[in-house]
């Protein structure tokens, strides 16, 4: 910075006051460009969430998707509101969506799809008994070797032995959306270590912990559902990867929840067939590998039997009681919740006519609806006038320039500034540009909130109001230190009137 090879070495501004107010102009200067973008907006949404810091104080979070509110910018642009689904948010009394519903009508209201998908993981696993045991054990394992670093030596020299990656073995937390996949997909590929240290444990150290969990783990049932887990979370973690996109729209629930569904139908319709290169097809050459989990005679069905209780049948009558007593119910269970979760979309259901497959159908009724609903919502949206576009908009997509274009790229069409059809049809752009803008997800604001936890650290626990604002827009939208515009900040320091002068006389900031 030119500027201050000028200044005096003597020179300084040491007080609170400033260097809070360079702050402000720093986050300032980040934030005008998106500022521009919003207003120059269409269609805007909010996503709002809650969070407690470390100084246990609860930070509200109104994340600009494409909006802040506080930035006057024009309420009536502000079409869509995405939440985590908690009471104080949706409650029909005083939540925060129905006190915004009450100023604006329009406001279309939306359950984060990753919390919602995480709910419906959660909901099919408690419904199962062993599944909930399971995954309770699955946090006890972590707990027992995070604890001890003489155990995680242990299980790092038998994975060695083993020539199994070096793997730890993972937590597993609701709050954490991915976790329970990570935790399996490490522990199916390690399973023969963890073993081999737990019953070293028990033998030569007489632990009871890992007696109690190796009892729990060198079980049949236990096997089975470690398989079973790794053939289903695969599925869920990917449509969750697609909910945590920053870019995430309402096609995504439309298009991959249905592909998730089927793909879990069919693991249950395989049954005792399960397709070759899936984990459950490889249960009995696993459980029966001399260089793995056949090295510890996995005899016992259940942990009871481990105690004293004789087994009753053999493999094939575990595997028959496995899939009737927990395999067929929690995949039932998943299903059910999954579609019970995302069945009722309620407005984002009526977008489906911006598609091509509603123009394509030769029944115009189920679109007229469909036009109906949104135009109720949308006062900003003329009934008879959408419809009247509508029937000419079709013919593009059937037989026109958009005949052979997806829904996304459609609606893309119809907001783009530099297409002909947002002037040729104003009520189908609003439309699309709603579509596309609604937050599906509130997953910005737990990005939003893993930097305040590294701005609001320990050490700086009295951050609070504007001044950690602006150090979380500096964090999550700033440019690099190389590219930021440092002149423009300096001439918003500069506007007001300053002690500090250069001895350059032709200087136009500060002289």
């Amino acid at each position: 910075m030119p500027i201050w090879s000028e200044v005096g070495q003597g020179t300084n501004y040491r007080s609170h006051r400033i260097i809070d107010e360079m702050l402000e102009i720093l986050a300032s200067v980040t934030e005008k460009p998106i500022l521009r973008d919003i207003q120059a907006s269409q269609v805007v949404g909010l996503e709002v969430d809650e969070s407690t810091d470390v100084s246990v104080v609860k930070q509200l979070d109104v994340h600009v998707r494409e909006v802040v509110h506080k930035k006057e910018i024009p309420t009536q642009i502000i079409f869509g509101l995405g939440t985590d689904g908690a009471a104080v948010m949706t409650g029909r009394v005083n939540g925060v969506a129905k006190q915004l519903t009450d100023t604006w009508p329009w406001l279309l209201c939306v359950h984060c799809a990753a919390h919602r998908l995480a709910l419906a993981c959660k909901d099919a696993s408690e419904k199962v008994p062993y599944m909930k045991t399971f995954k309770e054990h699955l946090q006890q394992l972590h707990l027992y070797f995070r604890n001890s670093a003489n155990r995680t030596a242990a299980l790092k020299s038998a994975a060695e032995a083993l020539g199994i990656s070096k793997l730890k073995v993972k937590e597993v937390k609701d709050t954490r959306w991915l976790s329970q996949h990570q935790a399996i997909q490490n522990l199916q590929r390690n399973i023969s270590a963890v073993l081999g240290v737990r019953a070293e444990e028990v033998e030569v150290h007489k632990c009871p912990a890992a007696k109690g969990l190796y009892s729990f783990l060198a079980t049949y049932r236990f096997i089975a559902a470690l398989h079973l887990q790794a053939d289903v979370l695969p599925h869920l973690a990917r449509l969750s990867k697609v909910f945590q996109r920053e870019d995430v729209n309402f096609l995504a629930i439309k298009e991959q929840v249905p592909v998730t569904i089927t793909l879990i139908t069919d693991i249950k319709k395989a049954g005792d067939q399960q397709p070759a290169g899936s984990y459950l097809a490889q249960l009995n050459k696993n459980l029966d590998d001399p260089r793995g989990l056949g090295g510890f005679n996995i005899s016992a069905e259940q942990e009871r039997g481990r105690r004293g209780q004789p087994a009753v049948g053999g493999r094939q009558q575990f595997w028959q009681r496995f899939r009737s007593e927990v395999m067929d119910p929690y995949l039932d269970g998943l299903k059910s919740h999954l579609e019970g979760r995302f069945h009722d979309l309620d407005v984002l259901a009526a977008f489906s006519v911006l598609g091509p497959q509603a123009a394509r159908s030769p029944n115009n009724e189920a679109a007229l609806v469909h036009l109906k609903t949104l135009a109720e919502k949308f006062p900003s949206v003329d009934g008879s006038t959408v419809v009247e576009e509508w029937a000419s908009f079709k013919q593009h997509v059937v037989t026109g320039t958009l005949q052979d274009k997806t829904q996304l790229a459609i609606m893309q069409e119809l907001t783009s500034k530099y297409e002909e059809f947002g002037v040729l049809y104003p009520n189908l752009s609003q439309l699309a540009a709603i579509a596309l803008t609604a937050p599906i997800s509130s997953v910005n604001c737990e990005r939003d909130f893993s930097a305040m936890n590294r701005v609001k650290t320990d050490l700086r626990n009295r951050l609070q109001g504007e001044h950690l604002a602006a150090c979380m827009r500096l964090s999550i939208n700033g440019p690099p230190v190389s590219e930021f515009p440092y002149q423009e900040a300096l001439e918003v320091f500069f506007s007001k009137p300053r002690k500090m002068k250069c001895s350059n006389v032709t200087c136009t900031l500060c002289q």
